[in-house]
Parts: structure tokens; C-alpha cells; sequence
């Protein structure tokens, strides 16, 4: 089914923005916790086929903090040590004894659920929420711009 989503033909929205000062955008406020083509975080999902994923106005929505899913092995969860200590990250795996996170520093770890105090999903998405405030709506369409021309790794291409 994931792979049937990134056939999806997206919207014919016009063109609007900059893709050179899109990827500005994304380097700044996204690659920190995405990887495009190879380059980047793993905390986020990898968005080098985004542009064949997803509409304009999905993520627009998502930027935007307005989609309330989330992708499976980018669940938030919210672990409580026994000391009290929480521990925050996205799920990555869980079954009736364990649960693996990956933490902010993008380390995977394993946890006992009989060892720890809680493992609560968070409602709340890792990514943080780009309102207009942050994110003004023409890097928002420049960031678009970028996004859409990301279409699929390709190997032969020298970063």
C-alpha cells in the first residue's frame, strides 16, 4: 500500500515559489530531522520521493501542523523510567513485552514495558507545528516548490 501512495498522481496546483530558495527553507527548519537523497536526519520520515507522494495540499497541511496521523514508525510516545525520568522519541517497533523508541538523538533503543513506569502514545507529533508565525506563507511556497521536485534518489547524482 506505500508503494501504491507514492504512485499517486499529485495535484495540477500552478507552480508557485522557488525551489533554490525552497531548499534554503528545508535545509534550515527540516534536515535536521529528514532525509532527502541520502543527506539528513532520521527522525522524520525520508521525503526524497515526496514530490510523487504527496499534493500541495497535503503538505501544506502537514507543514502546518494540521494533519493529526501519523506514519507508521513515526508514532510519538512518551516512555516514564522507573526514576521518573520521560523519555521522548517516535516508535519504531512494539509488541505485548517491549517497545523500541528512536530518541531526539537518533538512537534506538529497547525498553521492557514491565520495566518501565509508562509507555504512553503522545497525541502530539514530533514534527514541530510551521504556523505563519514561523514559516511565512512565500517560504511555505518556496518550500513546496522544493519538496515537489523531489522525486526519487538517484545514486548517479553527486551530492
Amino acid at each position: 500500500l506505500a508503494y501504491l501512495k507514492t504512485m499517486a498522481t499529485p495535484a495540477t496546483d500552478a507552480p508557485r515559489g522557488s525551489s533554490v530558495a525552497g531548499a534554503g527553507v528545508f535545509n534550515t527548519n527540516c534536515l535536521a530531522c529528514h532525509r532527502v537523497n541520502g543527506r539528513g536526519g532520521r527522525l522524520g520520515p525520508d521525503l526524497s520521493r515526496i514530490g510523487v507522494a504527496r499534493t500541495r495540499a497535503h503538505m501544506t497541511r502537514q507543514i502546518r501542523g494540521e494533519v493529526p496521523d501519523f506514519r507508521t514508525g513515526y508514532e510519538p510516545v512518551v516512555l516514564t523510567a522507573p526514576n521518573g525520568q520521560q523519555i521522548q522519541g517516535v516508535k519504531k517497533n512494539e509488541d505485548l513485552f517491549s517497545v523500541q523508541i528512536m530518541d531526539a538523538r537518533e538512537r534506538i533503543q529497547g525498553y521492557e514495558k514491565d520495566k518501565v513506569k509508562a509507555v504512553e502514545n503522545s497525541k502530539k507529533s514530533a514534527m514541530p507545528t510551521f504556523g505563519p508565525d514561523r514559516l511565512s506563507d512565500s517560504d511555505l511556497d518556496d518550500l513546496l516548490r522544493y519538496l515537489d521536485t523531489l522525486r526519487g534518489f538517484n545514486p548517479a547524482v553527486k551530492q
